[in-house]
């Protein structure tokens, strides 16, 4: 293919350098010569491992030039990337001037010609960004077909941006309507690429950077906090990723429930406890608990919000397959509604109340001793035949669920269970 690389930057050069020794032909493009220049001696503007050898390898070869001009550079070319700087603007937000001066430059060129053009963008921009840029300056020429908008983000590394080109953990594109894009860019962007919608790949990219900034910060505190207790930190931390089951694993990535059980919000609580008995300052950690309460009033404003007098709960327990009904969401859940009187009736197969004993008979005993008379052992008589249904937890098949389940239903899915959108029911998902 002939590809104009707009932005001669970290992205742009590895970018370019590593589609050349595939024996794509690369024109680069920049509005700083020094960097053009660099590009038409064959040499990278940026310092990274194996890349001055891709250049070589690709001035010899003639698939790499650059240059100053746009319009040179789009009629020279089938596909543009756009890989342009968005840095961080005074209130912190993205700026994007760069972005849509580029892709303005383009659009007017493209509109001179009936060529086709696809542009497939890598600068980095928060959700919803590609299509109002796209729509500003571009609708016209999509609408008739002549232009292909994708968002394309990059997941490099600096010192290793070669060989996560070519060796990558994850490859996404996002397009208008999640709809894979046309047949002759796969060779570009790869048959193994997840295809979202637009917004949902533009935010794979901030997801991953923040999920990447939060482990480098968790590690950081639990550091000072043992080099406080004289722990070696490193000795911990290197067992800790040991663990690909549940440490290293999606099994918590998954939105929905707040965190609650035995475990979770009472070691948090040790945890900073003892980085205060240290003096030391934990905001990761100490904000946890404030986070996960925001989360659970997230879920109650939203259950209030549709207006259901009638109230099913499937799944009390803090997690699936569990009788343990301490710090569990679905309590407090409960006892706000029964507070404001709703007609409140709780599933759990997993709940036995003869059975239970200890720690977990005082908390219901406490907080919920009007527990019995709301539980139904009874699918079809817990749900009825009209009202919200909060799922919680799997704790009936879908096929009994679906047996029960009304027009005159709603169905907040608050676990993630994608299979209820099927049902005659209105679908309100938690976090999506």
């Amino acid at each position: 293919m002939k590809i104009s690389v707009f932005g001669l930057g970290y992205v742009g050069a590895v970018t370019a350098g590593c589609l050349s020794r595939r024996g794509h032909e690369i024109i680069g493009v920049d509005v700083q010569p020094k960097k053009v220049e660099a590009f038409n001696r064959g040499e990278p503007p940026i310092i990274e491992p194996g890349l001055e050898e891709l250049f070589r390898h690709a001035k010899a070869k003639g698939l790499l030039r650059a240059t100053v001009n746009s319009e040179e550079a789009i009629q020279q070319s089938e596909v543009s990337i756009i890989c342009v700087g968005t840095p961080t603007s005074e209130s912190g937000a993205l700026d994007l001037t760069y972005v849509r001066e580029v892709v303005g430059q383009i659009a007017k060129i493209l509109k001179r010609t009936s060529k086709k053009h696809a542009m497939l963008f890598r600068s980095t921009m928060m959700p919803g960004a590609t299509a109002q840029i796209a729509n500003e300056f571009l609708l016209d020429l999509e609408e008739n077909g002549q232009v292909e908008i994708i968002c394309y983000p990059e997941f490099l590394r600096e010192g290793t941006a070669v060989d996560d080109f070519e060796n990558p953990s994850l490859v996404v594109v996002g397009t208008r309507e999640g709809q894979p894009p046309s047949a002759h860019l796969l060779p570009l962007i790869g048959e193994k690429a997840s295809v979202l919608p637009l917004k949902a790949a533009e935010m794979v990219k901030h997801t991953s950077n923040a999920f990447h900034a939060t482990k480098v910060t968790f590690a950081n505190e639990l550091g000072r906090l043992m080099k406080a207790m004289e722990i070696d930190a490193q000795a911990v931390m290197a067992l800790l990723c040991q663990d690909t089951k549940l440490n290293l694993s999606a099994y918590y990535m998954k939105p929905g429930n707040p965190f609650g059980g035995s475990c979770l919000p009472k070691d948090v609580r040790a945890l900073c406890h003892e980085g205060r008995d240290h003096g030391l300052s934990l905001p990761l950690l100490e904000n946890l608990l404030p986070s996960n309460r925001i989360h659970f009033q997230t879920l109650l404003d939203l259950i209030l919000r549709l207006e259901s007098a009638d109230v099913t709960i499937l799944g009390l327990s803090f997690k699936q397959n569990t009788d343990d009904l301490r710090e569990s969401a679905m309590v407090e859940i409960a006892q706000e509604l029964w507070r404001k009187n709703y007609n409140l009736k709780i599933f759990d197969t997993a709940l036995n109340l003869a059975g239970l004993i200890g720690t977990n008979k005082r908390e219901i005993d406490i907080k919920m001793p009007h527990l019995a008379s709301l539980l139904k052992t009874d699918l079809s008589a817990a749900i009825g035949p009209k009202g919200l249904i909060v799922a919680a937890q799997k704790c009936v098949s879908f096929s009994e669920i679906a047996k029960v389940v009304t027009p005159q239903h709603i169905i907040l899915d608050v676990n993630g269970w994608r299979e209820l959108r099927q049902l005659p029911s209105r679908y309100e998902g938690f976090c999506w």
